[in-house]
């Protein structure tokens, strides 16, 4: 009886400390967004270009999105791209599109989300 005591209790004390670290790394991820947002602009864009379908995404059939982040200057034009996620194969693709696209001017430098969307025709 006692052996069965002192396992609950210390599955009582790890559920409770897991219980302790999942609500703080939720409130990280939150402050973290928080900050995001707030170095993100929504700036119109006024030339978008539409990526080039990959040869090789083709023969493999290979669809998706990539999340492209691109620094934009106050000019509206791009300073710098990276990847935030999709198919390796799709990536350079987006990349080179949105290098060449176009926002409306603006006081600041801001960062813009762009989501393209890959699909073998």
């Amino acid at each position: 009886m006692k052996k069965n005591l002192g396992v609950l209790m210390r599955l009582q004390i790890r559920a409770v400390a897991f219980l302790f670290c999942a609500c703080l790394l939720l409130g990280s991820v939150r402050f973290s967004s928080a900050q995001q947002d707030a170095n993100e602009s929504h700036r119109k864009m006024t030339s978008k270009i539409v990526p080039n379908y990959p040869p090789l995404a083709h023969d493999m059939k290979i669809a998706g999105t990539v999340r492209v982040e691109a620094v934009v200057a106050p000019n509206g034009t791009v300073k710098s791209v990276s990847v935030l996620g999709g198919h390796p194969v799709l990536a350079q693709s987006a990349l080179d599109a949105v290098r060449r696209c176009k926002w409306e001017p603006n006081a600041h430098e801001t960062k813009e989300l762009v989501i393209l969307n890959f699909h073998p025709e």
